[in-house]
């Protein structure tokens, strides 16, 4: 049979494999160097210009094709610097020799134990259960573009990577972090090709795909409209204020929740398992054997069922762990709590954690220990992100619901964290007027108070003057008549801007506007020993009550289950005192 020469490494390859040869990426189905080719004898391949043909010495050569080699290195070495050339032929191949292995010892530990195939995937039942939305498209072979939105550690990239091994697609990954345009628009290319030469699939991970403006964003419109390319992008903040209508229109949101605490254990516990049925040091119990582990950097050899949900063989694969001992007289229950505890549902920072313990001295007391791991770890707060929202709005309803230790609570984790005082200064003088409103007139002028307090004192003493005005707005009665008039009067003027004042309210400074009826027949009300009444309002709003009075509950609600919740969570099983007067 003829063979054809590849396009990609100019091998020959047989006509029938040439497809099987491109997706291994050209790696198998070379033919023999004795077959036929399809290319004419007459047919010689054009010499180069020798601009483009130097000449190498065997040194340079080796070191070219040395992957492991920097590029700098590799390059031809002119022939008129002998000393040039000497330095580099003076490099041997077995400087790099243990390049690979120091690349792995190098990984972190969460790197090194990322699952395998689904069955090893920890947590967020909602989208990898066998009844699950996500596992239905899996079945048909199809997952389309897809965004997955939540917390850092929750598993969105090794999902992702899942997800690709499981329908058998080329897989591309890319960091909006350290990515543009034009690496965006590489991979577009290739997936063209690729699906045009092999009628494969692509599949672009774009990590933090948030940080992509939205001129970038648009880049992805046609080739996921067209279905040349699927992507799945990972993201922490919010898809609706980060990402684009038209983006969002095309892919599926997929929500990951923040693991468990049963789900960080579980990810320790296999962890340990694996690191040490692998390590060959490890702690072993008496009257057992050490498990065989396979050779460093070997993998065992899965095909795409083993990916299935329905082996879980490979889920106790054993990883590589060159170093020192085992420590596992370290891992007391009391360590592992404590590792769930400050990890808060993040998977990698629980596996960077208990890689500290594993590399911790045996006989380290354990109080150092844990005092070590809670130094390491940081506090979660994002002072632009999701949680910046979410506090300030717990502190808000707080107050608002006159839980005073709650809303302590939220102002001691807001300014703990590091957000800026003025923030929560600002948002208690807006709810000193929302939700105090007319029921005390001194919170206003004490928001105002505390937030000059905070521009002229400044952390950490200011945080006394944010706690006193949220003491007394919590504290305070509360009134929201004046929001609810403007609210309702708001919605009244956009009904028509163009409807005209009437002709009482009007100014009349000059003669003119007089004799053109301005402020006519306006009754002055301090002249009267009496109340007078004078039509303010438009004649189409002439009788409405934007601004309710004292004690109209026309519009409120009576919610009995609720009012006997309240009864007996805050008011100590006591009946309320206004169901008398309701």
């Amino acid at each position: 049979m003829l063979s054809v020469s590849c396009p990609i490494c100019l091998q020959p390859v047989l006509e029938e494999n040439i497809n099987k040869h491109l997706d291994s990426g050209c790696s198998i189905h070379v033919a023999p160097q004795g077959e036929p080719s399809s290319r004419p004898k007459n047919t010689a391949l054009k010499k180069l210009a020798p601009i483009f043909s130097q000449t190498r010495d065997k040194h340079t050569s080796t070191l070219a094709d040395d992957p492991l080699v920097p590029s700098s290195m590799s390059q031809d070495t002119p022939t008129t610097s002998k000393k040039r050339k000497f330095q580099v032929s003076s490099l041997s191949s077995k400087r790099f020799k243990d390049t690979p292995s120091n690349f792995k010892s190098s990984v972190p530990l969460a790197e090194r134990l990322r699952p395998k195939c689904l069955d090893e995937f920890f947590g967020q039942k909602h989208l990898t259960g066998p009844e699950s939305f996500l596992m239905s498209m899996l079945d048909s072979g199809i997952i389309g573009s897809l965004i997955l939105w939540g917390p850092p550690g929750c598993g969105k990239t090794t999902l992702a990577r899942l997800l690709a091994r499981h329908v058998d697609c080329n897989f591309r990954e890319l960091s909006a972090t350290s990515s543009g345009t034009n690496d965006v628009r590489a991979v577009l290319e290739e997936a063209k090709a690729t699906l045009s030469l092999t009628g494969r699939k692509t599949i672009l991970f774009l990590d933090e795909v948030h940080r992509f403006n939205k001129a970038q964003q648009d880049v992805f419109l046609p080739c996921i409209e067209q279905g040349q390319i699927q992507m799945i992008g990972a993201t922490t903040e919010n898809p609706s204020f980060r990402l684009t209508g038209a983006l969002l229109s095309r892919c599926r949101v997929l929500v990951l929740e923040r693991l468990t605490d049963d789900d960080i254990r579980g990810i320790i516990s296999s962890a340990v398992e694996r690191v040490s049925a692998s390590s060959p040091r490890d702690c072993e119990q008496p009257g057992t054997e050490r498990a065989a582990s396979p050779p460093v950097g070997t993998e065992p050899v899965t095909s795409q069922n083993s990916l299935s949900r329905s082996q879980s063989q490979s889920s106790q694969a054993p990883i590589s762990c060159d170093g020192p001992p085992l420590p596992c007289a370290q891992l007391t229950e009391r360590v592992i709590s404590s590792i769930v505890s400050l990890s808060m549902g993040d998977a990698r920072t629980a596996l960077s954690l208990l890689e500290l313990v594993l590399a911790s001295k045996p006989d380290r007391d354990e109080h150092v220990l844990l005092a070590s791991l809670r130094r390491s770890v940081s506090a979660s707060y994002d002072r632009v992100g999701e949680s910046h929202y979410d506090m300030i709005s717990a502190l808000h309803k707080s107050i608002r619901g006159s839980q005073g230790s709650a809303a302590m609570y939220w102002l001691a984790r807001m300014l703990t964290g590091g957000e800026d005082p003025l923030y929560i200064a600002r948002r208690l003088v807006v709810c000193a007027s929302e939700d105090i409103g007319l029921a005390d007139a001194h919170a206003l002028p004490l928001a105002m108070a505390a937030l000059q307090a905070c521009q002229v004192i400044g952390m950490p003493e200011c945080r006394i003057n944010l706690a006193h005005c949220v003491g007394y707005l919590s504290e305070a009665p509360k009134c929201t008549r004046a929001y609810e008039a403007y609210n309702r009067a708001e919605v009244a003027a956009k009904l028509d801007p163009t409807m005209p004042v009437p002709m009482v309210a009007r100014n009349a400074p000059t003669a003119l506007m007089e004799e053109l009826g301005y402020a006519e027949g306006y009754n002055y009300n301090p002249s009267f020993r009496h109340p007078v009444h004078n039509d303010f309002l438009p004649i189409t709003f002439r009788g409405d009550k934007f601004l309710k009075e004292v004690g109209d509950l026309s519009d409120k609600v009576w919610d009995e289950q609720e009012l006997l919740r309240w009864e007996q969570e805050e008011n100590g099983g006591r009946l309320w005192k206004g169901r008398s007067s309701a």
